[in-house]
């Protein structure tokens, strides 16, 4: 199924528009632009934001298109081969290094489709009323730029919308920067912002309710699920609450229905992008994981975002052994049970959760482990020792960088410690130049740190 669902990607390219035949409605084109970063990896990447967005407007009746430069659009322009579970490197380009970063001793890159590629799609599609753009880091504001000034030449009438983490988070910074019509800061599901963009538009309609889909891509290896909205956490180096202020867990059936429209599609791979997925198990979740058993749905499950290790009781691991989750990740984050920066987790709790993954038949090699890392006032020791205690349970660690995120806990203390000016210039909160670990960013530091983790 996948295959044939390859073969109907455009030969040239060109951006294909989901019609409603209505021409009272405006015209809008979503796009999710290119990230410059130092690295860059598919690791079960959506928009989920602007997806939703451009499904509330289908709804409506608008007449919609995505142009997502982070995934294959088109058979005649070069992509990477797909990997194991659907995860893919991007495709390349280097290009000069912003001269904040000069001192980073790292390449910098373009990832994503080939510019000229965009930019010949775009010159020939019919001009959108209105291109809503989108941004997930806040680091990587430069590919917007880039793409609202390739836009400002192409078309003359359009009118561009901005929205995502990058505006909510760094506000200031966005208006001063972006030559957008119009930037939302914070969730769409949020009234005032609503009616915000409906007053914008000159439209008056009442706002539809999420939902997520993947009509848009001609092929996609993977799809997104997720069953809640926010996080009943607060913990200080994440800013969950900024970005999306409460926590809704989703109705299962509109869950399901969603899932198994892209599983029809031929999709066998799913990654749940819940921040709190085993809070609250009977809402959605248990019943999800009944219905994929009892409808023998052969699927592959993935959990890229750290699981809640305490809520990981006996049935609950064996419903999501049984249901076919393959990919586990844990949110561990230190070691030092004593002094952690949150009250999330205990020795016992990490224990029991361990335990009953296990029993429930999960291989170890499935099941990786999160160590925060380069947070602020944090030593190598206690870095060292959360690598060593992982393996000792036969894990595999994962070092998660920490990005310095504005309206975080721990925000304050961060440009306390930091060598670059993160408060200033957003590019300066990226992880992959350490900017809370110092001296920042160091090859030798970073081989240490993968042969520990390897031996």
């Amino acid at each position: 199924m996948i295959n044939s669902v390859r073969q109907s990607l455009p030969k040239w390219p060109e951006i294909i528009w989901i019609s409603s035949k209505r021409k009272d409605l405006p015209k809008i084109l979503g796009i999710n632009p290119w990230v410059y970063d130092f690295a860059a990896y598919n690791f079960w990447a959506r928009p989920v934001g602007l997806i939703s967005c451009l499904m509330k407007f289908k709804e409506i009746g608008c007449d919609v298109a995505l142009l997502d430069c982070m995934i294959r659009m088109w058979r005649d322009v070069p992509w990477t081969q797909d990997r194991r579970y659907g995860l893919s490197a991007y495709p390349r380009t280097e290009i000069p290094k912003p001269y904040i970063l000069k001192e980073v001793p790292r390449n910098f890159a373009r990832y994503g489709l080939l510019f000229e590629a965009v930019k010949g799609a775009l010159e020939r599609m019919e001009e959108p009323d209105y291109v809503f753009l989108s941004t997930v880091m806040t680091y990587w504001y430069p590919g917007l730029v880039t793409m609202i000034q390739l836009l400002r030449k192409i078309f003359k009438r359009t009118k561009i919308v901005v929205g995502g983490i990058y505006p909510t988070l760094c506000e200031k910074h966005a208006e001063n920067l972006l030559e957008a019509d119009l930037i939302i800061k914070g969730p769409l599901e949020k009234k005032d912002n609503w009616d915000k963009l409906m007053k914008f538009m000159g439209l008056s309609y009442k706002m539809p309710d999420f939902r997520l889909s993947f009509c848009f891509y001609p092929y996609t290896s993977y799809a997104v699920i997720m069953g809640s909205r926010g996080c009943p956490f607060n913990c200080e180096y994440c800013a969950s609450r900024r970005l999306f202020p409460g926590f809704y867990q989703r109705p299962l059936d509109i869950i399901w229905e969603e899932f198994y429209l892209e599983y029809e599609r031929g999709i066998r791979d799913f990654a749940f992008y819940d921040d709190a997925l085993l809070f609250n198990v009977e809402k959605w979740f248990v019943g999800f994981l009944e219905r994929v058993i009892k409808n023998n749905v052969e699927v592959r499950f993935h959990c890229p975002n750290g699981l809640h290790i305490r809520y990981l009781d006996k049935e609950i691991c064996k419903l999501m052994k049984r249901a076919g989750f393959k990919t586990i990740r844990l949110g561990l984050e230190t070691a030092n049970f004593q002094s952690r920066r949150d009250r999330k987790l205990t020795k016992e709790q990490w224990d029991i959760g361990v335990k009953n993954l296990l029993d429930a038949g999960f291989d170890k090699q499935d099941i990786g482990v999160y160590i925060l890392f380069g947070l602020p006032y944090q030593t190598d020791d206690e870095i060292v020792d959360t690598i060593e205690f992982v393996k000792s349970y036969g894990f595999r660690p994962h070092l998660a960088y920490y990005t310095p995120i504005p309206g975080s806990k721990l925000y304050e203390q961060a440009k306390e410690v930091s060598n670059y000016p993160i408060d200033e210039d957003p590019i300066c909160q990226n992880n992959a130049i350490w900017p809370c670990y110092p001296g920042g960013f160091s090859w030798e530091k970073r081989s240490y740190f993968r042969q520990l983790i390897h031996s």
